[in-house]
């Protein structure tokens, strides 16, 4: 199944929760569609569970068999797999740039790391799935620090996670710890997935 390149305000708006992290999609809180306002119908239990599963993942952008192999991997470290899971969906290099500030989205992050502008620890990188480890600096190349969008990107940012730091005249940042389950989005319900996986 490829990755999921329609509207996403329809998007956001079917799924009930912001995939852009600006609220803007929700200014009218119900499906999208002719009949939309009266669809909110009771879930099912694995309704609930692939709702769950389906937010998470277009939230990230992934394709469902990334998606799905970040989670077997998940389940094989030690500690609480659904937390794991999502630690390693926020330890990609896509989206620690576009946390850092650097992108205004996680697409434009992603197309920032697939085009070569992105290093990490001096060395180019252009795998978006990249998964950072704690220490690692993300910067850009000498040539990619002038561009328009991450200038405009920089200047826009307006929340800087606390296991993130950002060095704003190198246009570098160091993923200084994993984060916190408290850090991430708490509308995402992680035991949902992980029993949509387990059945």
């Amino acid at each position: 199944m490829s990755r999921y390149t329609g509207p996403k305000f329809k998007l956001s708006r079917r799924l009930g929760i912001s995939l852009s992290g600006t609220g803007k999609e929700l200014k009218r809180p119900f499906p999208p569609g002719q009949h939309g306002p009266g669809q909110r119908k009771k879930l099912s239990g694995y309704g609930v569970q692939l709702q769950e599963k389906q937010k998470l993942r277009h939230m990230y952008g992934l394709n469902e068999k990334q998606f799905r192999n970040l989670f077997d991997k998940a389940t094989k470290l030690q500690g609480i797999a659904g937390e794991n899971f999502m630690f390693l969906l926020e330890s990609r290099l896509d989206n620690l740039v576009y946390r850092l500030g650097l992108a205004n989205s996680r697409a434009g992050a992603r197309q920032l790391v697939s085009h070569g502008h992105v290093t990490v620890n001096g060395k180019k990188v252009d795998i978006a799935s990249y998964l950072v480890k704690t220490g690692d600096v993300i910067g850009l190349r000498e040539r990619s620090r002038n561009l328009t969008v991450v200038k405009e990107a920089v200047a826009n940012r307006n929340y800087l996670p606390a296991y993130l730091e950002f060095n704003d005249a190198a246009l570098e940042g160091k993923f200084i710890r994993m984060p916190e389950r408290s850090e991430l989005a708490q509308e995402i319900d992680e035991k949902q997935i992980v029993e949509f996986y387990s059945r």
